[in-house]
């Protein structure tokens, strides 16, 4: 299978709380919310797209206790059954309740526990939100595809996806597209490290 991160961000990069104003208010983040004013049919259409692709869900604890919460209650949505029938593997270093069927957590060495479900036919395992987790893996060469979909806001503070000092990576574009609400949809693959040259002609 593919490791894919699919991330909503503001334009200064933020990814915290972005569906509610109470989310996520860990660390004082005051400003949850800020995304859901942009969503629309397309955008919609596009994140079904995406999960018709996925044979599993890769989730921080976090991320997982908040869906796990919802998801089932929302039997008349969309993506509800989706979902709620997905594989869920949760990566977690503290104990973690698996109330959401089907979930197994991963413990331990999360990155070997994720290289093997790799090695696992399917499509796509797919991490949605779980910053700090997608950070992690990508750090160890792990993600395969980003897809991150940026609101057309700047909120000025909370957790960023590429927090200062994190591991670089070089990344391709993949494909681009607008949706009305005017979020802005980002495909690239990991491609490894990244270059580092100068701009100008040659000395």
């Amino acid at each position: 299978m593919r490791l894919v991160v699919q991330e909503f961000l503001t334009f200064d990069g933020v990814s915290q709380g972005p569906g509610a104003p109470d989310e996520d208010t860990s660390d004082g983040f005051t400003r949850g919310g800020w995304f859901a004013p942009y969503v629309d049919d397309a955008f919609l259409g596009i994140v079904g797209s995406w999960l018709a692709e996925a044979d599993g869900l890769l989730l921080g604890r976090r991320t997982y206790q908040s869906f796990a919460r919802d998801w089932p209650r929302m039997t008349d949505h969309p993506f509800g059954g989706i979902m709620n029938s997905l594989p869920k593997y949760v990566a977690s270093h503290s104990p973690t309740r698996a109330s959401w069927d089907p979930s197994t957590v991963l413990s331990g060495d999360v990155p070997m526990q994720v290289a093997d479900l790799k090695r696992q036919p399917g499509r796509e395992l797919q991490i949605h939100g779980s910053a700090r987790l997608a950070q992690s893996l990508l750090a160890a060469g792990l993600v395969d595809t980003l897809r991150l979909v940026v609101a057309p806001v700047v909120v000025g503070q909370g957790r960023r996806l590429f927090p200062d000092q994190g591991a670089p990576a070089g990344l391709k574009l993949v494909s681009h597209q607008t949706t009305p609400g005017g979020l802005s949809v980002h495909t690239l693959d990991y491609v490894g490290a990244p270059e580092f040259t100068s701009y100008g002609p040659e000395a």
